[in-house]
C-alpha cells in the first residue's frame, strides 16, 4: 500500500531529529527551475500570487534567495520532521522507531508544488508555493501544467517498487488533482473521516487532516498491507461505518 498526504504550510526548522538516512528528492532539477523562477517576484508580486500578508511574502523571498544544492543536513531538513500541520499533528513522526521510518520511506510520499513529490527522509529547505497556484511558468499557466505527468508516473513507478496496486490518498484536492488518476496503476481508496456536527455527521477540516496523519501513522507502524485491514482503524474515537462506506471510500464516524 502506497499513502499519499499533502505537505504543510507551517514548518519546523529547529526541533531535533533522528533519521536512520536521508535522501534526495527526485525532482530537485525542477524544483531549481520553479526557485530561479520565484526569485524574480518581488514581496508585493508574492502577496498577491500567492494571497499572503507582506511579513509572509517578505519570509518567502528570502527563502527563495538562500535556497541552494546540493542538500545536506547543514542546510536542509528531512521532509517527515519539517511539516508541522494538521496531518502532521496527528502522524506524530517523533514517535516512530528507525524501522517504522524506513517502512514510511518505502510507502509514504508527500505531494509538494515546489518538489514534486518527496519520500520522507528526503531532504528540503522551507520553502511556500501551493500546488493549486496559478504560477504561469516555461511549461504552462499553473504548478499542474508544470508538472504534467511527471508525479504520475513516479507514483507509478513507486507503486511498482511496493509490490502492490492500492494507492491510499490521504492528500487534499488540491494535492490529488495533480495525478492523472485515470493513468494511476492502482486501486485509489480515500478514506473519508467525518464528525457529528450540528445534527448530523459532516466533514470538519481540522479534524478531518488529523485524522489523515492518525491514519498514516497506524499504517506505517502496524504495517498495514490490505485495504479490508482499514476497516480496523478506531483511533481518536473514529468508527468505520460500514452502511456509510463504499470499496473506495471508507467512511469513519466519530460522535463526540
Amino acid at each position: 500500500m502506497l499513502i499519499v498526504i499533502s505537505p504543510a504550510k507551517t514548518l519546523d526548522l529547529e526541533s531535533t531529529y533522528k533519521a536512520p538516512v536521508v535522501s534526495q528528492p527526485d525532482f530537485l532539477p525542477d524544483a531549481r527551475k520553479l526557485v530561479k523562477h520565484m526569485r524574480s517576484f518581488s514581496v508585493q508580486d508574492l502577496s498577491k500570487l500567492m494571497h499572503t500578508s507582506e511579513a509572509i511574502s517578505t519570509l518567502n523571498v528570502d527563502r527563495y534567495k538562500q535556497w541552494l544544492t546540493p542538500f545536506t543536513e547543514d542546510n536542509a531538513r528531512p521532509s517527515i520532521f519539517t511539516f508541522k500541520g494538521d496531518v502532521y499533528t496527528g502522524l506524530e513522526v517523533e514517535t516512530f522507531s528507525a524501522a517504522d521510518l524506513k517502512y514510511a520511506q518505502r510507502h509514504l510520499r508527500i505531494l509538494s508544488g515546489l518538489y514534486g513529490t518527496l519520500k520522507p527522509l528526503d531532504l528540503m529547505q522551507p520553502y511556500r508555493l501551493e500546488m493549486g497556484t496559478d504560477l504561469k511558468n516555461e511549461r504552462g499557466k499553473n504548478l499542474y501544467e508544470f508538472w504534467g505527468d511527471k508525479l504520475t508516473k513516479a507514483i507509478n513507478k513507486d507503486i511498482e517498487a511496493a509490490k502492490d496496486d492500492i494507492l491510499l490518498n490521504l492528500a487534499s484536492n488540491e494535492y490529488f488533482n495533480a495525478l492523472d488518476k485515470k493513468a494511476l496503476k492502482a486501486e485509489i481508496v480515500q478514506p473519508v473521516f467525518k464528525d457529528f456536527s450540528s445534527g448530523q455527521y459532516r466533514v470538519l477540516s481540522f479534524f478531518a487532516k488529523k485524522a489523515r496523519g492518525r491514519m498514516a501513522a497506524w499504517i506505517l507502524k502496524s504495517r498495514v498491507e490490505e485495504v479490508d485491514q482499514l476497516v480496523k482503524f478506531k483511533l481518536d474515537g473514529y468508527k468505520y461505518s460500514k452502511n456509510d462506506s463504499t470499496p473506495e471510500k471508507p467512511v469513519f464516524l466519530r460522535k463526540q
